[in-house]
């Protein structure tokens, strides 16, 4: 809303003057399609301009629009004439555009009009029409097209049409002298039009004028800012960090603004831009996990939402068979009160709190950890049947029940696109093989694979050399005496003078 107030500048643009049938179709056309508000903006802005010339206005604030139309000046006003705009430019009478003033570096609003459709070219228009139809019937429309298009006499319908009209070469002669002042105007022209034929460039990333619009004024890193203008790779630096980061416009803005982005001489400090704007995107990041997760608690939360939730759930979770390939053996907490049918079962279709009660049975469940597995099925989308391998996977190996340990296994479970029970009994199963096979290679005497010269395997690994090591219980030295001690500081003297 701050780059579209009533303080900013505008101009209309128009090539034509509107006629009585023109007046007529806004009224009875466009009217009942857009609303008497959207056609009274059209006609507003329409008498910018004097009705017998065309061409551009002159630049004037919004404000003019704003009393002339009776808005208030504030939000209300302004979303208000966003919304008039809209409607007149989704049926063709309006097209808006903003420009940049690099003398007073703001943006000027730029409204170019056109005229109404003939009755013709407007019931050839078929969404036009369909719009019309569902706004004031179908056989208002009828009527209207009877009332705007007068038929043709059926005798003339039948009759044989003869083209008498003389052409234009036929009766004028032109001067062969060539004009240059009208050349060139013709040149002009025809550039001009061609340049707005120009596809638009779609921006990549946050200009400058959109930066210095939002950077604040009384800055110590302001004329490094303003220098970014005639400095494109810098600026093109700072996009590629927003967009790594996915940063808004506000956070570049604030970044910029902080004390060390900028070396004296206006340089970009990269690395320092690229720390603080990685610590906004983990704060954004916990905060939108956090919300997620603080609404899924939330007891009045979309009913209908969790209505097919619970549907969905009730669904996947119907007698879900394992095949017996996929059974995972049964831990020694749950012998002799399921056997490996009923475990597999629990695993497959029981949530994973179940499975938690039985394996904290000696007391609750810490928070900590349910926190952690929420985060996990709600932030990580990972299905219910997959946590409880993942937590059968730490009950039987006794590794930690610690976040950090718990994060690291479902990042490598979403890097390998662990998603249903059957991938991840396979996941299982790989990181226990390689456990497995890690232990034998660390025994000694292990026998390893073939070498590389292709002899075959060998007796036993490569054994490092032994180093002697000063063992804590080794005997102290013998005491020298002063004969000994006397002799070893000569020989220190002698090899020093040969030195």
């Amino acid at each position: 809303m701050l780059h579209f107030s009533e303080y900013h500048r505008f101009v209309v643009v128009r090539d034509f003057a509107l006629s009585g049938l023109d007046y007529k179709m806004l009224t009875a056309m466009y009217q009942p399609m857009v609303g008497a508000y959207a056609i009274s903006l059209y006609h507003t802005l329409y008498h910018q301009l004097p009705g017998d010339k065309t061409g551009c206005s002159e630049m004037e604030q919004q404000r003019k629009l704003f009393l002339a139309l009776e808005l208030e000046a504030g939000e209300r006003g302004r979303k208000w004439l966003i919304d008039q705009t809209s409607k007149l430019e989704a049926v063709g009478l309006l097209r808006t555009s903003r420009r940049f003033a690099a003398a007073s570096e703001d943006y000027v609003y730029e409204y170019e009009l056109f005229e109404p459709l003939t009755p013709g070219e407007f019931f050839k228009n078929h969404h036009l029409t369909l719009l019309l139809r569902d706004k004031i019937g179908k056989y208002a429309v009828f009527a209207l097209r009877d009332e705007l298009v007068v038929p043709e006499a059926e005798e003339l319908k039948r009759a044989n049409t003869e083209n008498l009209s003389v052409p234009f070469y036929d009766l004028f002669r032109l001067s062969a002298e060539v004009d240059p002042e009208l050349e060139q105007a013709f040149f002009e022209s025809a550039a001009t039009a061609i340049d707005e034929r120009k596809p638009e460039v779609a921006n990549k990333g946050f200009s400058y004028a959109e930066i210095i619009m939002r950077f604040p004024h009384d800055s110590l890193n302001r004329e490094y800012v303003e220098s970014l203008k005639y400095e494109p790779e810098q600026l093109a630096t700072i996009n590629y960090v927003a967009k790594k980061y996915g940063l808004y416009l506000t956070d570049v803005c604030k970044l910029l603004d902080e004390d060390g982005v900028f070396e004296e001489g206006g340089q970009l400090v990269l690395e320092l831009l690229q720390h603080r704007a990685n610590q906004v995107f983990r704060q954004d990041k916990k905060r939108s996990e956090d919300r997620v997760r603080l609404m899924a608690k939330l007891p009045g939360r979309n009913e209908a939402a969790r209505a097919d939730e619970r549907t969905e759930q009730a669904e996947e979770s119907k007698d879900k068979p394992v095949e017996m390939s996929y059974y995972l053996e049964v831990p020694d907490l749950f012998q002799g009160e399921c056997n490996q049918h009923q475990y597999n079962y629990i695993l497959r279709n029981e949530p994973y709190t179940f499975l938690l009660e039985k394996i904290f049975s000696r007391g609750t469940v810490p928070d900590g950890l349910l926190d952690t597995l929420s985060r996990v099925e709600l932030n990580y989308g990972l299905r219910e049947e997959v946590i409880n391998v993942l937590i059968h996977f730490i009950y039987i190996t006794k590794r930690s029940w610690s976040k950090k340990y718990m994060e690291a296994i479902v990042t490598d479970m979403l890097g390998k696109q662990v998603a249903s029970f059957e991938q991840a009994v396979h996941y299982v199963r790989e990181q226990m093989e390689y456990s497995e096979k890690k232990a034998r290679a660390a025994k000694p005497g292990f026998a390893g694979t073939s070498s590389a010269s292709g002899r075959g395997p060998r007796s036993g690994t490569r054994q490092k050399p032994q180093i002697p090591v000063v063992q804590d219980g080794a005997k102290p030295s013998r005491v020298l005496s002063e004969a000994e001690r006397e002799e070893m500081r000569r020989k220190a003297r002698l090899l020093d003078g040969q030195l």
